[in-house]
């Protein structure tokens, strides 16, 4: 299932395909979206920005396209003349002189003025975006400190998507590793040095996994694994989808939980 980072890096492909380049076409499969198709002719993308697993599309008119990834909808990028051989749904085509861009399998679009965004129904209710709203460390401590959130265990809170949103479950399993808490410690019983690891690790952590296409992993931890030709799942993560495997850090067995009904890893000696 894609993350923040997978969203961020969709977003940014397909700003980097139609950014300034005026629609010659515009298609929905949705009638009352269709029925506002000609106000987007002509217009240009002016930015591709996400929340969580949320696309916004700006328009230089100031019109604002909402698509929301969910879990099976796709944005592919292809030639004007050649549209991808698919057996999925096609959902909405933006069009240039010479590209285009469909979305596939995605059922929540919609069209906003820009100044409207604040009042959608989903969109209000997300915490900021970890990579999006460049959220610092000192933001994470003082976020995590509210009394909303402070009680609550970190296992459970980092999926929440109203504290951050983007986080999902392999995000959770690594950063919770990486600081070195179990997942039933929640903020209020974190020392500080313990507070000020945890928002550098989640910002860290969401910037790799960005950065290097959903890699976790320290780059000592998985180069030998990866010189030994072993496939990317075994060198992907430190400790996600692991279980039974040994730390790369102390050497014991990589457990398997289910913390908010999701599955979660961790290590019984690194994590306390």
């Amino acid at each position: 299932m894609p993350e923040g980072p997978e969203i961020r890096r969709a977003a940014d492909r397909l700003g980097k395909w139609l950014i300034d380049r005026p629609l010659d076409e515009v298609w929905f499969a949705f009638p009352t979206l269709q029925q506002a198709a000609d106000s987007l002719l002509g217009r240009r993308v002016t930015a591709v920005d996400c929340w969580g697993k949320a696309l916004l599309t700006h328009f230089d008119n100031g019109r604002v396209l909402y698509s929301h990834n969910q879990l099976y909808s796709r944005w592919m990028l292809h030639a004007r003349d050649k549209p991808p051989e698919t057996k999925r749904s096609l959902r909405l085509r933006l069009t240039t002189e010479n590209r285009a861009a469909s979305l596939y399998s995605a059922s929540d679009i919609s069209l906003h003025d820009a100044g409207a965004l604040d009042d959608h129904p989903f969109l209000r209710r997300l915490g900021p975006d970890l990579l999006s709203h460049r959220v610092s460390p000192q933001d994470v401590m003082a976020r995590l400190q509210l009394p909303r959130f402070r009680r609550r265990g970190l296992g459970g809170l980092l999926l929440d998507q109203h504290c951050y949103a983007g986080i999902g479950n392999y995000l959770r399993s690594e950063m919770l590793f990486f600081a070195g808490l179990r997942p039933e410690r929640s903020p209020q019983s974190l020392s500080l040095v313990e507070m000020e690891r945890l928002g550098e690790v989640m910002v860290a952590t969401m910037a790799q996994a960005y950065h290097e296409a959903g890699v976790t992993n320290r780059p000592a931890w998985r180069q030998p694994l990866q010189q030994a030709g072993l496939p990317r799942r075994a060198w992907r993560h430190a400790v996600f989808d692991r279980a039974g495997e040994s730390c790369h850090a102390c050497g014991a067995f990589i457990e398997k939980h289910s913390v908010a009904s999701r599955r979660l890893y961790l290590c019984p000696v690194c994590q306390c």
